[in-house]
């Protein structure tokens, strides 16, 4: 079982390692999901994690699984193993959740789909390693001590390295990805609510290309 959480590691590892940014988005209208994916690929960000918290959530996974190219789309907010299931008929290429849990764990061992849960303490982080999982969601990181919380965990956790997530902006992204642990940022700021009922996918490609050209410490 070790040796297929090793293979899905690798998987997070490369989606994580694609871009300095995974774009988180809650899409509400399916119609904009594409033309949405779109314009992040198209600016340098193709990790796109869409969260299941919104009715067309899976189906806006799907289209874009199926319709744009250079995507790696997956599912975040995934709470149950039913949402772990979902997503992977769905079509998404990973899964995030925002902690873990006893069961989520043995459907995630179970799954061929790759898994990020998150931690917001030393304890969570450790028992999540002792399960085989050395990159890890950072959840909510501002709210659960932000950077310095981060490297203070860089000397005694140093076989894990984190996304965080969580109260992330633009202008604090670069000095968590300065952390030696932090293998990239999620972020909501790419894909403003504005934009997207505007259909405003030039702002989006903007904020994308920018965000690509952040530079992560490893």
């Amino acid at each position: 079982m070790t040796s297929a959480i090793d293979k899905k590691q690798s998987d997070v590892e490369a989606t994580l390692r694609a871009a300095p940014v995974v774009a988180v988005v809650v899409i509400d209208d399916l119609a904009a999901a594409v033309p949405m994916a779109k314009a992040l690929v198209a600016g340098g960000i193709p990790a796109i994690e869409i969260t299941l918290r919104t009715p067309v959530a899976l189906d806006a996974i799907r289209a874009i699984a199926s319709e744009v190219e250079g995507a790696v789309v997956g599912s975040g907010t995934v709470l149950t193993p039913s949402d772990l299931k979902a997503s992977e008929r769905a079509g998404a290429r990973f899964a995030v959740s925002p902690g873990a849990t006893r069961n989520l764990l043995d459907a995630a061992e179970a799954s061929v789909l790759p898994w990020l849960p998150a931690a917001a303490t030393a304890s969570e982080a450790m028992h999540l390693l002792e399960r085989g999982y050395r990159f890890l969601k950072f959840f909510p990181a501002v709210a659960a001590g932000g950077i310095d919380l981060l490297k203070a965990w860089a000397s005694p956790l140093p076989n894990i390295r984190f996304c965080p997530t969580g109260g992330i902006r633009e202008n604090t992204a670069p000095g968590f990805l300065a952390s030696p642990n932090v293998v990239c940022v999620g972020g909501t700021w790419l894909t403003p609510v504005d934009a997207i009922k505007a259909g405003d996918w030039k702002r989006v490609e903007t904020l994308a290309r920018t965000a690509a050209a952040l530079k992560p410490a490893t």
